[in-house]
């Protein structure tokens, strides 16, 4: 369905095809899709309201805490409601421009999300090797210009995804063989050169993932020299426990990452295109849910926050019972 708009072919909406090859199990699918949505929204809803009203939880390692769960919540939620919609009722059209603002939210937070690892990892490296200094150095304005300036490169390098797909001339249906509006998949319908499309890709996943693995990787080498030289055996193990959640933060974060990445790229031959997709939304789907479990479980301020919230109100039900 499309209309001729002077010399450029341009669809009216595109139909989002879910699960190429597997529209048979789309109901199945759904099951762990929604679980998985339902635990992230709630987990990440809990840890900000934990944040905002715990007095012992204002310091700046929750605080960037609190940017992740905003960051998954606006992730997960960009797309997977709209994957549902397509499980579920068969709901599979969206607007052309729909989509482009969908593919703009979902690829600014996915910057976002490491970004704000990668800001987190320089936060450990601040408290572990300069502790004295911590709280002078993290202080709430350099925390709130550092989160806007990691929001900001993510929408100038994003932007121009919307132009660049927007110019291009559609003529080759408008069936996308995904869940939700990702640039490449987009981008492959056009009959036009996509060749701006993919150098301007790969740039922008090395401006974005590259820097952010660069200082995440020197921030805990840095860390590790620091740790190893404690003299204390229980004092290494202190400094670095602080540590072990963000790193299973970034493992969830980046294994399907670059596994979609790579797949993407060199294994398009080999690997179903049901398993990209798949995997996309695993990229999408997996930080948000896993993250609050983590810090919940691996933080001890989180969990006695958690427990002392859960005994006051067993309390106050006994004492109305």
């Amino acid at each position: 369905m499309v209309i001729l708009n002077k010399t450029v072919l341009t669809p009216v909406s595109f139909v989002l095809n879910g699960v190429p090859g597997l529209e048979d199990m789309h109901v199945w699918i759904s099951f762990p899709f929604c679980s998985m949505y339902v635990v992230a929204i709630v987990g990440n809803c809990g840890l900000l309201y934990l944040i905002r009203y715990e007095d012992s939880l204002h310091r700046p390692m929750y605080y960037f805490l609190a940017m992740l769960s905003l960051t998954d919540l606006v992730m997960c939620s960009s797309t997977i409601p709209k994957a549902l919609c397509i499980f579920w009722f068969h709901l599979k059209e969206i607007g052309f421009n729909d989509c482009l603002v969908q593919m703009f939210f979902t690829h600014i937070f996915t910057g976002m999300e490491s970004g704000v690892l990668m800001l987190m990892a320089l936060d450990r490296y601040v408290a572990i090797c300069y502790p004295l200094r911590y709280s002078t150095i993290l202080t709430n304005p350099v925390i709130a210009k550092v989160g806007l300036a990691t929001f900001l490169r993510g929408v100038l390098l994003i932007i121009p995804f919307t132009f660049l797909t927007k110019r291009l001339p559609f003529c080759r249906g408008n069936t996308i063989p995904h869940t939700y509006c990702d640039h490449m998949s987009v981008a492959k319908l056009s009959c036009g050169n996509i060749k701006i499309n993919v150098i301007y890709g790969l740039m922008v996943a090395l401006l974005i993932g590259g820097f952010d693995i660069l200082c995440i990787a020197v921030s805990y080498t840095m860390i590790l020299r620091a740790v190893v030289s404690l003299s204390s055996a229980d004092a290494r193990q202190k400094a670095f426990s602080t540590c072990t959640a963000h790193i299973c933060a970034i493992v969830f974060s980046y294994s399907p990452a670059f596994f979609s990445f790579f797949s993407h790229r060199f294994g398009s031959h080999t690997i179903p295109p049901s398993c990209h997709i798949i995997v996309a939304n695993i990229y999408l789907l997996l930080p948000p849910t896993m993250n609050p479990v983590v810090y919940g479980v691996k933080t001890k301020q989180i969990r006695d926050c958690v427990v002392r919230i859960l005994s006051v109100s067993k309390g106050t039900e006994s004492h109305g019972v």
